[in-house]
């Protein structure tokens, strides 16, 4: 019996995905390639799995090469990048890796809010660069965290990780989500308001909400204007909640005081990017989950999925559960 032949989208450090050896044969993608390498589009019509990274673009037209196809593994919390309603519709199950970044992705969402707040680019750079002068009461001023009030949009595992960490620091916590959360509000006095009072009340707004259609561009300029000017924004969610041409008026003109980003739209934001140019917005490249363990374990969820549809089981953690309702059906398209 010939073993599934599943695509790889990108390179992966071998010991993470050593539960593949003797199961699949593997075509892997180019390093760095932005999406799906044009070289894996001939494998296509016969592959039976792929597993994909949150930069490689699953939509109905390429999934339209791979009639064979039984399952795609995301190796990601989101499934952005992948057309679900056409995957459900042809009853493939789609993967993803939900939980297992939740810690790292909180703590470097502390790390930006603080260097942001602690104008730590700035001061170090600064330092670095001869401005160190003797010490002055007035140097490199920084916003303080206790008795601020920090807003959290979107309070998911991630979102609630937040809240646990920021309280220790003496924040107060508002957050705005579809659901309210008792046991935030019990133990760390958590207040559930609406998205406008949030963004007008919160010296610090955190994002933390998954994109769709109502969160794509949620920060535009009428939302940035309704923040103090003395706020900073955190974005570790995905990039198009914030509208990056807004967020450079805002702050450059004033709107708020600054910004931390881990993720940006477009993302690789381009070197010549107006916000690179900007003291006042912190940005790195989409590290939220960038630990050792974080992202080891992020690919064995994606291979115990990938292994799970290619054996016709329910996927341990599957996006899109209703797909076997319709594993018969195809898309007309």
């Amino acid at each position: 019996m010939i073993d599934p032949l599943v695509i790889l989208t990108h390179p992966l450090p071998q010991e993470w995905i050593v539960t593949l050896e003797g199961h699949v044969r593997l075509v892997v993608g180019t390093e760095g390639f932005p999406g799906v390498s044009p070289e894996l589009l001939e494998y296509l019509p016969e592959a039976e799995g792929i597993l994909s990274l949150l930069t490689a673009r699953m939509d109905g037209r390429l999934l339209d090469l791979a009639p064979k196809l039984r399952v795609v593994s995301n190796m990601a919390v989101g499934v952005d990048n992948i057309d679900i309603p056409y995957c459900t519709v042809r009853g493939i199950p789609v993967g993803h890796t939900p939980s297992v970044l939740t810690d790292a992705t909180a703590d470097l969402t502390m790390a930006i809010l603080l260097s942001a707040a602690r104008r730590l680019p700035e001061s170090a750079r600064d330092a670095r660069e001869g401005r160190w002068g003797i010490w002055s009461p007035t140097g490199w001023l920084g916003a303080d965290l206790r008795g601020a009030t920090l807003g959290i949009v979107g309070m998911g595992k991630i979102g609630r990780a937040v809240a646990t960490r920021a309280y220790g620091f003496g924040l107060r916590l508002v957050y705005a989500d579809p659901a309210q959360y008792p046991e935030l509000d019990a133990a760390y006095s958590a207040l559930r308001i609406p998205f406008d009072e949030l963004l007008q009340t919160s010296d610090f707004v955190s994002l933390h909400c998954p994109l769709n259609e109502s969160t794509r561009g949620l920060m535009d300029a009428s939302a940035l204007k309704m923040m103090k000017p003395s706020a900073i924004l955190i974005n570790a969610a995905r990039g198009p909640v914030v509208d990056s041409v807004a967020l450079v008026h805002a702050l450059t003109e004033g709107w708020i005081s600054a910004a931390a980003l881990d993720v940006t739209d477009p993302e690789p934001l381009p070197a010549t990017h107006p916000l690179f140019e900007l003291e006042n917005c912190l940005i790195v490249p989409h590290i939220g989950s960038a630990t050792i363990g974080a992202r080891r374990r992020m690919a064995e969820i994606a291979c115990e999925n990938l292994l799970a549809g290619l054996a016709g089981e329910r996927l341990p953690h599957c996006f899109n559960p209703d797909c076997d309702d319709n594993k018969s059906g195809l898309p007309s398209r």
